[in-house]
């Protein structure tokens, strides 16, 4: 099964050398290698729940505390939850000890 990244799910064009970097910036979750593959993904690009500066419904997100609570009613993230099953990760325990 191909999975999906979060900009390629949402059509943002922030992922590295996307449509939209001059003027929207490159995504953090498309530039956050060390969590490169946690549930299947590229970079954070499934796991774009943990990346401060994200953005969701063209607003910048924040810190993991303000953002989780909106993530969580996501249809990526229930997507992205959906297809690990067992293997999800929700939170690495290098994020959570970082809150």
């Amino acid at each position: 099964m191909k999975v999906i990244n979060c900009w390629e799910y949402f059509h943002c064009g922030r992922e590295t050398r996307g449509i939209n970097i001059d003027k929207l910036g490159v995504c953090p979750a498309s530039m956050r290698n060390e969590f490169n593959g946690i549930n299947g993904g590229l970079s954070a690009g499934r796991y774009c729940w943990t990346v401060y500066g994200t953005l969701c419904h063209n607003k910048m997100q924040g810190d993991l505390e303000d953002k989780l609570l909106n993530c969580i009613n996501c249809s990526f993230f229930k997507l992205v939850n959906y297809e690990e099953g067992r293997e999800f990760t929700l939170l690495t325990e290098e994020v959570f000890l970082k809150k």
